[in-house]
């Protein structure tokens, strides 16, 4: 059996930790630059503040029905995130634990016999939430598909389940996929979900029935296939192993305010650029490719809201590095190449890639040995900005007074990761 366990209403969750007076309030927190809505409690929910929606539009709802706002805090976030998923590993055998994203991890629980599995599971939950203080909904089944379907059942209807689903026998998953609409399949987008509907496939129930053939032909080869052996029971998603090193590293943000002067997309293009370097750095590993991105804001007075053309451009280094000096000069050249006099830009980004060991790269006999001392400062500096936080030591070319940055204008206190921010019991 496997299971998933889903931290319900994540974002809202953690702010209402701290703030136990939101305890059945209606809550919702923002995106970045608080352009929209990406988490709501159910008491917002129940209000029609709708998900993903413009903050502006929903503002009036918002402030008719006082809905407690906040802009991401994704310090808070991590670190609430990483207490659940060490709660849940120390509950499990090693490697029984994989991170699906910052709100979901799928548990591998062979090793607890049938009928224990649903005593177990409860007290997976209780567990996590007295711990963490974060409520969460599991859902088991013998496949993650299935585990989606019981996951999102048990959250329906909460009262009914107490957030915990298990999909233990034929009956039970026969009725959970008859009561799963085909669009809320685990991998299944809106398109793949109109097509479907025009074979008649409404339901999960209805396209567990479809044979695999049918799959490789209609539903996209192998991954239509492995999705409807998940369904019928069949395991064919398997448990993967925790990512450590990253292959690619970005560094994106919206800024604050729409940008027009070269010098201050260089210096976000630099910012960003030491973040993605310091990244780097922690899994020891050294880039020989920079990309560097902008994104202009477009000029137009549809009632439709148009992204930009992203611009982008990259450069192959000489040597793989992860000083941050060697990176930020090529980072901000292609700044010039990219940069269009006279247009607003709304975001910038940096990609790191060809990452490799930093232990397999070779010095350089003839550079002066001063050069080849990179990495020694690298290190004091990340040590210096970890213990002091917010980027007491950076390059000059980052900046100063940064007007570009994004907006949090609702953001709560950082309790668990700033000392100036701890949570004050009065």
């Amino acid at each position: 059996m496997r299971a998933i366990v889903d931290c319900n209403s994540f974002y809202c969750s953690c702010e209402r930790l701290f703030k136990p007076h939101l305890k059945n309030k209606p809550v919702v927190v923002l995106s970045n630059n608080d352009g929209c809505i990406i988490s709501r409690s159910d008491e917002a929910k129940s209000l029609g503040v709708a998900m993903a929606g413009p903050y502006f539009k929903a503002r009036p709802l918002i402030e008719k029905y006082n809905v407690a706002t906040f802009s991401s805090n994704y310090n808070l976030y991590g670190d609430l995130s990483w207490r659940v998923m060490e709660t849940l590993r120390m509950q499990l055998p090693e490697n029984c634990v994989e991170v699906y994203s910052v709100d979901e991890c799928f548990l591998d629980l062979s090793h607890i016999d049938a009928k224990d599995i649903a005593e177990f599971s409860l007290h997976l939950k209780e567990t996590v939430e007295q711990w963490t203080g974060i409520k969460v909904s599991i859902g088991v089944a013998p496949t993650k598909v299935l585990c989606k379907v019981a996951n999102r059942l048990s959250k329906k209807h909460k009262e009914a389940t107490n957030c915990m689903l298990v999909l233990d026998t034929p009956r039970k998953t026969e009725q959970a996929l008859q009561k799963t609409p085909v669009e809320e399949i685990w991998g299944v987008g809106y398109q793949y979900a109109e097509k479907l509907r025009r074979y008649s496939i409404n339901t999960a129930f209805d396209l567990s029935k479809k044979d695999i053939a049918w799959a490789h032909k209609h539903l996209g080869g192998v991954t239509g296939a492995k999705l409807i052996r998940e369904l019928k029971g069949i395991e064919s998603i398997q448990m993967m192993q925790e990512l450590v090193n990253k292959k690619m590293i970005a560094t994106t943000r919206m800024f604050g305010s729409p940008v027009t002067e070269l010098t201050d997309i260089k210096e976000a293009v630099a910012t960003y650029t030491s973040r993605a370097a310091e990244k780097l750095r922690r899994q020891h590993g050294a880039a020989d490719t920079i990309s560097v991105f902008v994104v202009p804001k477009e000029q137009s007075h549809n009632t439709y809201f148009r992204h930009g053309p992203t611009i982008s451009s990259y450069i192959t280094l000489p040597l793989a590095t992860s000083c941050t000096n060697e990176l930020i000069k090529p980072a901000v050249a292609l700044v010039d190449r990219l940069y269009e006099k006279g247009r607003l830009y709304k975001k910038a980004g940096v990609m790191l890639s060809g990452i490799v060991p930093d232990r397999s790269i070779q010095g350089n006999l003839f550079n002066p040995a001063s050069d080849n001392k990179n990495r020694l400062l690298m290190s004091m500096m990340d040590n210096v900005n970890f213990a002091m936080r917010d980027d007491v030591l950076k390059f000059a070319s980052s900046g100063t007074s940064r007007d570009w940055k994004m907006r949090q204008e609702l953001r709560s206190p950082r309790y668990t990761t700033r000392w100036e921010e701890l949570y004050e019991v009065k």
